[in-house]
């Protein structure tokens, strides 16, 4: 056998950062930081800040289609578009073909998925909360799923920490349920939501509104730009003014000199050594050449997503027939999400002297209010409302069959103003919710797919149906008419947050990771994207996974120095 001593030995680093998402991105920052030689591994294209923003310019009447995709391009967006959030002209070059990554499913789950430098960083809707200690207590309280293994006092620290980098915009509300962080100045609500603000504090005294907490720049900020409000986030923001890898993470990464980013990388699986029960570092098929690479480290970061992460574990099959850290048979299993589509909307009949100005990228936030002091009689847990409220503008007459001089009156004049609550609510762990690998179907590089099978069950479902109706009840107490409720059908992966399968806990047969986010069967492996989630919250959740990534860098450097990994 010929060994090529020189190719390892330039394939050698101190630190393997697998993705470049939102949790990758701060893992090679802080890794980078703390000295460490590190290369950043992303399975897709290459995205420089600002020069690859094709659209981040375009209006509506620059693109094509009025910003639409064609019949013969959403055949290969078949899923990913059947969400409602829409693939289109100005933001297809983030998402992935389902044609080219397929995957089943036993039940609907809508997997929203973006394979290239910044991953759904560049895409995210950037809502920030923390999770408090209630969620850090809950499974042990109430016996569903496992214990976590830390509180919110072990990570409270750390939210500081990335706050204070990314710049998180939000007011200060005093909630135990929603601890309050480091804030830029909030942005401002418009006059129909003050209202509704106002009236809620006077009717209810245990919920409030406040405006939403989102990494958002509302003045400038470590370098980078203060928001411009014109609401085309995804479209990538060429002033830095919102959080992504490439405005936030990756320049002072870069900047240490201790940084090599490689992309179309795809990595396979972690390679291991059943002598020393150490990870020795990963291969990859480059998605190019599809030539088959091996990468080595001290350390492995596997931030690739929430089953990015528990695919490479998966798949990691050579030494553990049942996949890399799954002695307790819960990898794939545990997957949660936030279930949103119920809630309700109104009109409101007054304010015709008031209109706003841009188009703030930011809602209102309900903080949790059920389940604190008092149980409620039909669900355990809770949820909260995003939402917020407009003025209808001209486009309301588009299809106005006037001409000449009334067309114009029409369109002259802003329509009512309308308000709405969107409920996200938290979904237990159950164990039955899982994905495994199907090698029987293959994506275009002949790698195994997912095969998911997962659902809200009866506790979701009741806690539905108190989220409609009390989103009527608020604005109809606020003082609204036609007040519509509504609660949809509802499947999982629709709140684009997917999380658990690799779920931290304090015993190793019953968990994946511990409490610091280490593979408990290979101790410098380390999972700190949504896999490792122990239970949801219904809080936005990768404020959490940007934390829980810089607090266990942390811990992994210092491990190294005592020679512990």
């Amino acid at each position: 056998m010929n060994l090529n001593i020189k190719a390892k030995k330039d394939n050698t680093y101190d630190a393997i950062v697998v993705g470049s998402g939102i949790t990758g991105g701060w893992a090679a920052k802080e890794l980078t930081e703390k000295g460490l030689k590190t290369i950043m591994l992303e399975r897709g294209r290459n995205v420089d800040h600002i020069e690859d923003y094709p659209t981040m310019f375009k209006e509506p009447w620059e693109l094509p289609n009025n910003d639409r995709l064609t019949q013969e391009e959403l055949q290969d967006y078949q899923k990913q578009n059947r969400t409602g959030y829409t693939v289109r002209q100005s933001t297809k070059h983030w998402w992935v073909k389902d044609t080219e990554h397929p995957y089943e499913e036993k039940k609907r789950f809508d997997w929203m998925r973006g394979y290239h430098v910044g991953g759904r960083s560049l895409m995210w809707g950037r809502q920030s909360y923390r999770l408090s200690n209630m969620d850090f207590e809950a499974n042990a309280k109430d016996g569903h799923g496992v214990d976590w293994p830390i509180r919110y006092k072990d990570i409270e620290k750390w939210y500081d920490h990335v706050e204070k980098h990314i710049g998180v915009n939000g007011k200060k509300e005093g909630l135990p349920q929603l601890p309050d962080g480091q804030f830029l100045p909030p942005m401002e609500m418009n006059c129909i939501e003050e209202l509704v603000r106002e009236r809620i504090a006077k009717n209810y005294n245990d919920r409030i509104m406040t405006i939403g907490r989102s990494a958002n720049l509302t003045q400038p900020h470590k370098g980078r730009g203060n928001c411009q409000y014109r609401n085309r986030c995804m479209r990538g923001c060429p002033y830095g003014a919102y959080f992504s890898t490439q405005s936030s993470t990756l320049p002072p990464a870069m900047a240490t000199g201790n940084l090599t980013l490689r992309p179309h990388s795809i990595v396979t699986e972690v390679l291991y050594d059943p002598e020393t029960q150490k990870a020795t570092g990963v291969r990859i098929l480059d998605a190019e050449t599809l030539e088959y690479i091996e990468y080595h480290a001290k350390v492995v970061f596997l931030c690739a997503s929430t089953l990015g992460s528990t695919w490479i574990l998966m798949h990691s099959n050579e030494h553990f027939p049942d996949g890399m850290g799954n002695a307790s048979g819960e990898l794939g299993h545990n997957i949660m999400d936030h279930h949103l589509g119920a809630g309700a909307s109104a009109s409101y009949d007054g304010f015709k002297d008031k209109y706003y100005s841009g188009r703030r990228p930011n809602g209102i936030y309900v903080p949790r209010f059920r389940n604190i002091d008092s149980k409620h009689s039909d669900f355990i847990r809770g949820y909260g409302y995003q939402g917020g409220g407009s003025r209808e503008g001209w486009s309301r007459n588009v299809a106005e069959l006037s001409i000449g001089p009334n067309l114009k009156e029409e369109i002259s004049k802003p329509g009512e103003w309308s308000f709405g609550f969107g409920g996200f609510g938290e979904i237990l762990p159950y164990h039955e919710n899982r994905a495994w690998l199907n090698y029987d179907k293959t994506d275009k590089f002949g790698l195994p797919t997912f095969v998911f099978d997962c659902e809200i069950k009866e506790n979701e479902k009741a806690m539905r149906k108190d989220m409609a109706e009390q989103a009527g009840e608020m604005l109809e107490r606020a003082g609204l008419k036609d007040v519509n409720v509504y609660n949809s059908e509802f499947s999982m992966g629709l709140g684009i947050h997917e999380m658990g399968t690799a779920r931290m806990g304090r015993d190793p047969k019953t968990s994946v990771l511990n409490k610091w986010n280490q593979l408990h069967e290979v101790k410098n492996v380390f999972v700190t994207d949504g896999a490792c989630m122990t239970s949801s919250g219904c809080q936005n959740p990768s404020l959490t996974y940007m934390a829980l990534t810089a607090r266990a860098a942390d811990y992994a450097v210092e491990q190294l120095k005592k020679n512990n990994l």
